[in-house]
C-alpha cells in the first residue's frame, strides 16, 4: 500500500469516526437540543451549527471516501 493511499484511508477512518460520532450525540441529546432551540431568541443559532458541522464533517469524510478509490470530478478545459 503506498503512503498516499495509506494517508487517505487515515483520512477517511478519522472522518468516518467523526461522522459517526456526531449522528451518536446528535441522537443521545436529541431532547436536550429541541428544548435549548424551542426557547426561542438567539436559541436558534444551536440547530443551524449543528448543521453546519454535520456539514463540514461528513462532506470531508464523502470526499476521502470518494478520493479512497480513486474517483474524482471531471473537470473541463476552458
Amino acid at each position: 500500500m503506498s503512503v498516499e493511499r495509506n494517508r487517505a484511508l487515515k483520512k477517511t477512518l478519522i472522518y468516518a469516526l467523526l461522522s459517526g460520532g456526531l449522528y451518536y450525540l446528535l441522537y443521545h441529546f436529541e431532547a436536550s437540543i429541541l428544548e435549548l432551540s424551542k426557547q426561542g431568541r438567539w436559541y436558534f443559532i444551536v440547530p443551524l451549527t449543528i448543521a453546519f458541522v454535520f456539514s463540514i464533517v461528513h462532506g470531508n469524510f464523502t470526499g476521502q471516501f470518494w478520493e479512497l478509490f480513486g474517483i474524482r470530478a471531471k473537470t473541463t478545459k476552458k
